[in-house]
């Protein structure tokens, strides 16, 4: 006898997007009746085009926490500034105590980062970039302090419309 082809529970909608599962956290809050668990998701999500985000999402069981981070992700989108495969200038994002420098990188150097920034890197779909973490290994301060730096990239073009002037008057 044939079984028949359970409907899913949950449509997986196909948008095109990098979604990287950072870190799962099992957190516990004692109360009167005993410990109450939930799980908490940090996500990473980008287009693979300069555009990436994070979000973090909290629920009593894995999967509904990586969906609650994973729409947070796309809600807290930025556009990266991306010049080729790499980044257009040397950038340092800070978080907090953590600070992630980034370095631009030439053609073939690949993404030289750890954990949680290579992650960030790859969703936003920069390919050739050296990077260096302080102060922090928290997954959470990492990937804040390298969202922080990569807001902060302006391509010459962008600074050369902010003075009013050409590139190769900015660029000299």
């Amino acid at each position: 006898m044939a079984r028949e082809s359970r409907p899913q529970r949950r449509q997986e909608e196909n948008d095109g997007l990098i979604k990287k599962l950072i870190e799962i956290n099992r957190v516990s809050k004692t109360v009167k009746g005993g410990k109450n668990m939930r799980f908490a998701a940090l996500v990473v999500v980008g287009d693979g085009a300069g555009h990436v985000g994070y979000g973090t999402g909290k629920s009593k069981e894995v999967p509904e926490a990586i969906e609650k981070a994973t729409q947070a992700a796309k809600k807290n989108m930025i556009k990266v500034a991306v010049v080729g495969t790499t980044i257009p200038h040397e950038v340092l994002g800070k978080f907090g105590k953590g600070a992630v420098l980034m370095l631009p990188a030439a053609e073939g150097t690949g993404v030289i980062a750890g954990g949680p920034v290579r992650a960030v890197m790859e969703a936003a779909g920069i390919k050739n970039i050296r990077t260096k973490s302080h102060g922090t290994q928290n997954p959470g301060n990492c990937i804040k302090a390298t969202i922080a730096g990569l807001a902060e990239l302006k391509t010459a073009e962008e600074i050369a419309a902010l003075r009013g002037k050409t590139v190769e008057e900015v660029v000299g």
